[in-house]
């Protein structure tokens, strides 16, 4: 590895190291589904996003809750305190397509019909909201 490469490898380890973030892999559920309900929190307050979560229908919420979750809880752990109402927001997050798992089903007349397993991977990056005490003033 190359002089140059290595430091830009370094700077980026340091700056990954600052960011507060959590990923689940290998999820069974196709990307789609789980892009719906990571479009529903993005951008949000992260305790009005696990409210949100929590009583959702959807299959792909309760993964993304228990994401965020241990996204709050990796925050906790690198600022050394509790995590406040209102103090957190999601910044980014992405849902990856993940290795398929294929199959055949048998079809009639001798064929055979392909199934394709998807799966995914989630990623999720928490920020704190900047709040101006002298737009306030």
């Amino acid at each position: 590895m190359g002089k140059r490469k290595r430091e830009t490898a370094s700077n980026y380890k340091e700056a990954r190291r600052e960011q507060s973030f959590a990923k689940l892999k290998n999820v069974p559920s196709s990307p789609r589904k789980m892009r719906l309900v990571a479009d529903m929190v993005r951008g949000q307050e992260a305790f009005k996003a696990l409210g949100l979560l929590h009583f959702s229908n959807k299959q792909a919420a309760s993964d993304i809750e228990k994401l965020l979750k241990s996204a709050i809880s990796n925050w906790e752990q690198k600022n050394g305190r509790k995590a406040e109402s209102g103090e957190l927001c999601i910044k980014t997050i992405h849902v990856d397509c993940a290795p398929m798992l294929k199959r055949l089903r048998p079809a009639p007349q001798g064929r055979g019909y392909r199934i394709r397993k998807r799966s995914n991977h989630i990623t999720l990056f928490l920020d704190t909201i900047k709040t101006n005490d002298k737009k306030d003033a």
